[in-house]
């Protein structure tokens, strides 16, 4: 069996921005402190959720850079260094890893995409040239490109390759997929509303956007389905799902962020060109954050 990077819990977290769009790094770091005691398992710098594709290459690194001297050490940090050039995305993984990375997030390619043969040939060519282990992101909706069971099953062959975050929605393909891998490839849920599902399938966890602000109760949730309270886990899952299908009313993370400044969780804005969201959509959200006392 692989060395596993986390059980449970870990935040896709947000890069605070400042009101004219630069990076709050001082934010930042505060924001780690406020999750790792919030009871979070792990961290993701720089997905989805973070922005990664308007930072520019400096503001990345320098990102993961300032999360790593916040975090020190205390959590798992995962930075997300996925790209379609695979070249590139190597020369990423080895800054990453010198600003303090213990694992890899990557993205499948999207816009150039390619085939199940040619996501073996990426995802090997890139595991071959690096040190830390790789968290595969299936995300179809956002990248065009789905990865197959049958393909996790070649791809997991790698030592390198221990996980990844399945946010393709389809139950039945992850249950192909632990039949077909078994321990060689850790299942994380990519959806805060298939997290009791897919760990009911033999997924370990969450690489969770509710986090952001309710990091307890993400921990709280996997770790009482992974010690056997499935019950209260379940009643968790159904009780917050109001609010984590507001927090996907609109394109993320501009629902989070909102919700976070709602919070006084100085968030800032979003770089374009991700858009504030409607007014009345913002009235939903906060009846979410009230219906889950959040408000």
């Amino acid at each position: 069996m692989k060395k596993r990077i986390f059980t449970g819990a870990a935040t896709a977290l947000i890069t605070p921005m400042n009101n004219d769009g630069s990076v709050n790094f001082e934010r930042l770091s505060s924001l780690v402190d406020e999750q790792i005691a919030g009871g979070i398992d792990a961290l993701v710098i720089c997905g989805t959720t973070g922005e990664k594709s308007t930072l520019n290459y400096e503001e990345h690194v320098n990102v993961i850079k300032t999360a790593a001297k916040a975090n020190a050490g205390r959590v798992p940090l995962i930075a997300g260094t996925g790209s379609n050039d695979t070249v590139y995305s190597v020369g990423l993984c080895k800054d990453a890893e010198d600003a303090g990375a213990d694992a890899f997030l990557m993205v499948t390619p999207y816009y150039n995409k390619t085939s199940q043969h040619g996501l073996v040939a990426h995802y090997n060519y890139i595991a071959d040239r690096v040190d830390k282990p790789i968290i595969l992101y299936n995300v179809p909706s956002r990248t065009g490109v789905a990865i197959k069971p049958e393909t996790y099953k070649e791809i997991s062959k790698h030592p390198n390759i221990v996980a990844v975050k399945e946010a393709n929605g389809d139950l039945s393909s992850v249950a192909q997929t632990k039949y077909l891998c078994g321990d060689e490839l850790d299942i994380y849920s990519g959806n805060d509303d298939q997290t009791v599902p897919i760990m009911s399938l033999g997924g370990i966890g969450v690489i969770s956007v509710l986090s952001n602000i309710l990091p307890g109760v993400m921990h709280k949730m996997c770790a009482d389905y992974l010690s056997g309270n499935t019950k209260e886990a379940a009643e968790t899952q159904i009780k917050y799902t109001g609010l984590m299908n507001a927090l996907f009313s609109d394109v993320n993370p501009v629902p989070v962020k909102e919700a976070m400044n709602i919070l006084g969780m100085n968030a800032g804005p979003c770089r374009l060109p991700l858009y504030p969201m409607a007014e009345s959509a913002v009235a939903k959200l906060k009846e979410k954050l009230k219906e889950c006392g959040c408000l």
